[in-house]
């Protein structure tokens, strides 16, 4: 089966960390999350997987390769301007062939059923199905009112707390039948949230929401719901197949008076030296250095860090290839190379 993993957009939300790494590589437990996604589907028998790159696609690409590591097929579709959602799926369109295929963005942490939500699709004879988890607080996601067979009726935006017509948030996990592409033109920007889904239920087209009672689900496009789900991957609230999500790599090597607090993952050939402290969840990655006496707590730290000596670092996120310098204090910070590579 095929699918397309939406991943063309700039992750604004997460500057600076995402300026010198493109939004499909960003880690979770030290895994870029593309990588997460395509397991998740492989998983489900979605072994032929397209992807839309725009910027720094040459770094996405050199990660991924061509997904063999993955056991998938990857296709790539360049976009030398973005298209949108929906204009980035049209654009692959002659990738899709005569059956229902699903869409993720490649923001999404989950473990919804996508044989579940591919049974019900095929049920209601859909041209568009919408995954949906029920939340406690929509205030910050798009919320999805349906009717009693589950039909797709009306759609808020972020609702104000208190004026939500559902608790049904759209995941932006779908599966589309082929009549999909009948409603997107060609070579122009186009957004299902914007353009495509509002039309089909204003038409009254057959367009409907499953609701994966039970299913976990976040967005890591903003700092808070990133450090939710890493900490929740790390503490195995959530399970990504084929992901070993904690734990101490056996390359890492330790100095003296190391004390390890907690759920923690530690990458390959990262270098703890005398008398860190690290206190979970903290996920530190691949080739990060800590210095002497450094602490840190509910931290996590990208590829190639380094914390300098005695630094002290609470609820922080470290770029990729970033130096803390000595003795610094950071609390709920972001810091990263700004310049793109």
């Amino acid at each position: 089966m095929k699918a397309m993993i939406l991943a063309g957009g700039l992750s604004t939300r997460l500057y600076p960390l995402t300026k010198s790494v493109p939004k499909p590589l960003v880690p979770v437990a030290g895994v870029p999350n593309a990588a997460h996604l395509m397991h998740y589907l492989k998983a489900y028998g979605f072994d032929e997987i397209a992807i839309n790159v725009h910027y720094l696609a040459d770094a996405i690409v050199e990660a991924l390769g061509d997904g063999s590591r993955y056991g998938v097929k990857l296709h790539y579709s360049y976009e030398n301007e973005l298209l949108g959602s929906a204009g980035g799926l049209k654009k692959v369109q002659e990738f899709f062939d005569d059956e229902p295929f699903a869409v993720i963005g490649c923001d999404e942490v989950t473990d919804i059923r996508l044989d579940k939500l591919l049974e019900f699709h095929r049920d209601r004879s859909a041209i568009a199905t919408i995954g949906l988890v029920e939340c406690d607080v929509v205030d910050q996601y798009g919320v999805v009112v349906l009717d009693e067979r589950a039909k797709i009726v009306g759609f808020q935006e972020k609702p104000p707390r208190g004026m939500e017509r559902s608790k049904l948030a759209n995941t932006g996990v779908y599966v589309f039948s082929p009549e999909i592409f009948e409603h997107i033109p060609r070579a122009e920007f186009y957004d299902f949230g914007k353009q495509v889904f509002p039309a089909l239920q204003s038409a009254g087209d057959p367009f409907y929401g499953f609701h994966a009672r039970g299913a976990y689900w976040a967005d890591i496009g903003t700092p808070g719901e990133y450090r939710r789900a890493s900490y929740d991957v790390l503490e195995g609230v959530v399970q990504i197949p084929k992901t070993t999500s904690n734990g101490i790599d056996s390359s890492a090597r330790f100095g003296s008076n190391v004390r390890i607090e907690g759920p923690v993952r530690i990458g390959a050939s990262a270098t703890i030296a005398d008398g860190v402290s690290i206190v979970g969840p903290s996920i530190i990655g691949d080739r990060v250095r800590v210095d002497a006496a450094a602490k840190l707590e509910r931290s996590i730290l990208w590829n190639g860090a380094t914390i300098g000596a005695r630094a002290n670092l609470r609820d922080t996120i470290v770029g990729t290839g970033y130096a803390v310098q000595p003795e610094s204090v950071l609390d709920d910070a972001l810091v990263a190379v700004e310049a793109s590579s």
